[in-house]
Formats: C-alpha cells, sequence, structure tokens
C-alpha cells in the first residue's frame, strides 16, 4: 500500500473537527466495530450488535455511516490514523527502508483479524480504495524526491499509483494469506528487495531516456 518512503503524519490525514458528542459517539462505534470483527474475525457481524456494544442507537449508526461498510472503511482509517502514522513519526529521521517497512507491516500483522476480515468481505474494494487514497499523496511525494526534476507530472502521477497499487496487492495477500504467524522482519526484507529493485532499475531508464531525448 506504500512505497515505504518518506511516510509522515500529516494535518490532511486527520479525521475533520466534529461536535464533541458526535466524535464520542463515532469513537464508541469505531472502537466495537473493531474489536467485534477482530474478535469474531468476520465482517458479518449485525450493526445492532455493534450499535449495542458501543451503547448507542442504531439510529446513530445511520446518521453518522448509513450502513456497515462505511462504518468498517472507517474503523480502518482510525486504526491507521491513531496507530500506524504517530507510530512512523516516532521513528528517527531518514529511517532505513527496513526499519518503515517493519513499522509499516507490522501494524497490519498487529491487527491481523480486523484487516483480513474486512479485506475478504462486500467492504473490500471500498476499503482498498480508501486506504490507497491515505497511501498514495506519500508515494508521489517519495517518488518527487527520488526522481521528480527528471519526470513530467503525469509520469509522477503514474508512478505513484503504480506502486501504490502493488504494495496494496502483496500486503494484502500476506495479510489474507500467509502462514500463522506473520513474520514481519522476513516480509519487510521482501518490501525492501521490491522497492531496492525498482529504484535501480527506474534509475538507469530515466538517464537513458535523457540521454535519447
Amino acid at each position: 500500500m506504500s512505497i515505504i518512503v518518506g511516510v509522515e503524519a500529516e494535518p490532511t490525514s486527520i479525521a475533520p473537527a466534529l461536535d464533541r458528542r458526535v466524535r464520542r459517539s463515532r469513537s464508541s462505534l469505531i472502537s466495537a466495530a473493531i474489536d467485534l470483527v477482530s474478535r469474531r474475525e468476520t465482517a458479518a457481524v449485525p450493526l445492532s450488535e455493534i450499535a449495542e456494544t458501543a451503547d448507542v442507537s442504531r439510529q446513530v449508526v445511520y446518521q453518522q455511516f448509513g450502513n456497515r461498510d462505511v462504518l468498517l472503511l472507517e474503523a480502518a482509517l482510525d486504526l491507521l490514523r491513531r496507530e500506524l502514522l504517530p507510530g512512523l513519526s516516532e521513528l528517527p529521521d531518514n529511517p532505513d527502508l527496513h526499519a518503515t517497512a517493519a513499522a509499516v507491516v507490522g501494524h497490519f500483522a498487529d491487527h491481523r483479524p480486523f484487516y483480513r476480515a474486512i479485506l475478504t468481505s462486500s467492504c473490500a474494494f471500498g476499503v482498498n480504495q480508501a486506504l490507497t487514497r491515505f497511501f498514495l499523496p506519500h508515494n508521489r511525494d517519495a517518488v518527487r524526491l527520488l526522481w521528480g526534476g527528471d519526470l513530467a507530472p503525469q509520469e509522477i502521477e503514474d508512478l505513484a499509483a503504480f506502486l501504490t497499487g502493488g504494495w496494496a496487492t502483496l500486503i494484502n495477500t500476506w495479510v489474507v494469506e500467509g502462514d500463522d504467524p506473520l513474520d514481519v522482519e522476513t516480509f519487510a526484507d521482501r518490501l525492501v528487495r521490491t522497492v531496492s529493485a525498482i529504484i535501480g532499475s527506474i534509475g538507469p531508464s530515466i538517464a537513458a531516456g535523457k540521454e535519447h531525448g
């Protein structure tokens, strides 16, 4: 889901400010959804049960989220905001690729029952789209940092989208199909090798293109 380069917590990644009462009920519903889906290892948890666990009415769920798929999507983004981004921000300045990769995949491993449940459910497409939108700006910045001076704006956008989609496929497959327990260090090494191969191949291609341009 990410090129694992330059991922930082940004103001645009934070949920918009809401009324205190609304924030409290949203937080309770999101926590209840994460807890129930994780324990049951299925996204097929009735909205009525999520509402009861959160101590709110079903009407509140519909008012704030509309349906269960939207609630689970927001729950996934909430996990990223609350746990992954702060963890990445605590890494030393200019961390090596392995440390950053391990932090990212470690988050998905820590919450595997939840992510595996929603990534194999009816809301998987929406969740993947949301996660792509979440990581794409960071990958775009990374591409600009590495090759921005040599690529046209559309090339930067296309490469960032390509990398984001590729990482989504790798991480999703690992979370859903990987052997228990998930081996974070081994998978982080695998991602680093992939990034290194991409960086190593794109650099010479850009240089060759400039020579023939």
